[in-house]
């Protein structure tokens, strides 16, 4: 099983890989990721990254921010949209692609100033910011004025998918990629994983099995600041959420366990069932846990 360990966006990241004897650039050493499956993998961030992240002003979200149009989008768009929009829905909007200026308006801003700039900032109705086209070229965003779009309560899950299937499509058999709480395990592997407790690190408050399927946690310690101000917001309001502190989803993809793991902020889980097959836990502000009657694992009391 070959390691590599780096940091990227912001996060630590891990990727596990066992690699076909029969694949390209199958003479690595056996504890090290090939070179050149790394380079291909940070490659395919950095890409991610420069189309979607709103902290670096060279990225197409920071483009689309400073001004209004039509917007060819990258070809991943279309699965990490999708769901945007399905999950925007099932919240009754208040998990929304558009909560970057709710966002920024608390502080979180791509110079991280941590300091609100005033009121709580609703986000904008999605049918009146912006609207999605198909095109013989791929998708295109219209935004009838400059709009801030924010992938961060799926985007890293997405990513996770992304480079893991590009490891499988460079010969790997058996890949863990791990991105700092997002997670996806491909191959018949199984792995049990520690679910952290938010007001202890140093403690788990359960431990769940993963095979062949994706773990995504969320937690409002992970980026707090001020009084009661973190990055999981209602775009509705545009205020951080309260009650729940801690989420986690168990699902197929990264980018669908990650998209619900913000969502179980927003909404209570019967809710999200209706659409999605997965596995949830749920911790609150005075310490209670809930999870699905099916979770792979075990709580701790």
């Amino acid at each position: 099983m070959a390691t590599s360990r780096f940091d990227a966006i912001g996060v630590p990241w891990r990727i596990d890989v066992e690699i076909d004897a029969v694949a390209p650039h199958s003479e690595r050493e056996a504890d090290e990721l090939d070179a050149h499956d790394l380079a291909a993998a940070l490659d395919r961030i950095e890409r991610f990254d420069r189309d979607w992240s709103r902290f670096r002003d060279d990225s197409l979200v920071s483009r689309i921010a400073r001004e209004a149009g039509s917007w060819p989008l990258p070809p991943d768009a279309a699965p990490l949209l999708d769901l945007y929009r399905e999950l925007h829905d099932l919240t009754d909007g208040r998990l929304s692609l558009l909560a970057g200026a709710s966002l920024e308006q608390l502080g979180y801003d791509a110079a991280y100033r941590l300091e609100p700039r005033g009121a709580p900032r609703a986000a904008p109705r999605w049918g009146d910011a912006l609207s999605l086209r198909e095109t013989p070229a791929g998708l295109v965003l219209d935004c009838p004025a400059p709009v801030l779009l924010d992938v961060g309560a799926a985007g890293k899950g997405y990513l996770v998918d992304l480079v893991g299937d590009l490891l499988l499509a460079r010969g790997a058999i058996e890949t863990v990629v791990d991105a700092s709480g997002d997670l996806r395990v491909w191959g018949e592997r199984s792995i049990r994983v520690a679910l952290e407790n938010p007001a202890n690190p140093e403690k788990a408050v359960g431990v769940v099995e993963v095979r062949n399927e994706a773990l995504c946690g969320s937690a409002t310690n992970r980026r707090a600041w001020g009084n009661g101000l973190h990055h999981i917001v209602d775009a509705t309001t545009g205020l951080p959420v309260g009650g729940v502190i801690a989420t986690w989803a168990i699902a197929e993809t990264a980018l669908l366990a990650d998209g619900l793991a913000t969502a179980l902020f927003l909404v209570d889980p019967p809710r999200l069932q209706e659409r999605f097959a997965f596995q949830w836990v749920r911790m609150f502000h005075d310490g209670r846990l809930d999870g699905s009657p099916n979770l792979s694992g075990e709580l701790f009391a």
